[in-house]
């Protein structure tokens, strides 16, 4: 961008001139489809006790297997 110093621009301290990781054209068209996603999201929502239960069943699992949160049964088979 115009009055931006390279040092800036290399230190990731100003704007660039494109959205990263993006294939959106400009900021305006990416904003857009954001929001017509939440819009989605919001109005697709699960609800919350079924959430729950899906968490609770998993940890249910976990538990009958032996796996702790890092995926890793606490014995090894030998």
């Amino acid at each position: 961008m115009p009055g931006d110093s390279l040092e800036q621009r290399a230190a990731g301290l100003a704007p660039a001139d494109d959205p990263a990781n993006s294939n959106h054209p400009n900021h305006a068209v990416q904003t857009r489809e954001l929001h017509t996603y939440l819009r989605w999201r919001n109005a697709n929502a699960r609800h919350p006790d079924v959430l729950a239960a899906q968490r609770r069943e998993r940890a249910r699992v976990r538990a009958e297997k032996s796996i702790r949160w890092g995926g890793r049964p606490l014995t090894e088979a030998a």
